[in-house]
């Protein structure tokens, strides 16, 4: 590099200056960086809904059934708002301090998730009781009532994976793959544009 002194006393340099290339280097890197985190932020919005989607999918097509819990009858052990996951079975097979999910009338199809005091297969009845209340359930529940036991809780899920199953939360559900697509498409052009001014220079 040559350096010649003009009239006023200023030097120059040709090529430019190490501030100048310095201050190149510096913006190339904050591009660089930009892409990488657009290129992630949008990879994580599509992982979060496809995981969240799963926890709805898998399970039914392994036999489970999902619950939300909206009563707090067997509080602290289940909070409301959690996702239950419930397995069929043989109710003569469930034991006692089992929480099982029944039918509280065929006629209406509520759902109840208590706690099994007795099983008495003899009658063909569960005898069940809330976790949360000071007595056991007025009427044993028959076994043609019973839909089977609690195999996972997922504390607090249960709101959010209900909402997705309605049309505003599909809606919105997609609106976030699609934000997570554009976000690694910008990230992706801006990968390329570095790329092309590295190679270049």
């Amino acid at each position: 590099m040559r350096r010649d002194e003009g009239k006023n006393g200023s030097k120059n340099y040709e090529g430019g200056s190490d501030r100048d290339r310095g201050v190149s280097r510096i913006g190339s890197g904050g591009r660089r960086r930009a892409g990488k985190v657009c290129s992630a932020a949008g990879t994580i919005l599509i992982v979060a809904v496809i995981l969240l989607c799963s926890m709805l999918v898998l399970p039914g097509m392994l036999g489970f059934h999902m619950y939300h819990v909206v009563s707090g009858s067997m509080e602290p052990a289940i909070p409301v708002g959690s996702l239950l996951y419930v397995q069929g079975g043989e109710p003569e097979d469930v034991e006692e301090d089992a929480v099982i999910a029944f039918y509280g009338a065929l006629e209406d199809a509520g759902i109840i998730t208590h706690r099994v005091v007795k099983n008495n297969v003899v009658s063909g009845t569960f005898f069940t009781k809330g976790d949360a209340n000071e007595k056991e359930d007025p009427e044993p529940v028959p076994y043609d009532n019973y839909i089977g036991s609690v195999v996972l809780t997922v504390p607090y899920m249960g709101l959010v994976l209900t909402i997705m199953t309605s049309l505003e939360g599909k809606m919105a559900a997609a609106l976030v793959v699609g934000i997570g697509v554009v976000l690694n498409l910008i990230g992706g052009k801006i990968g390329d544009k570095w790329s092309e001014k590295s190679f270049t220079k």
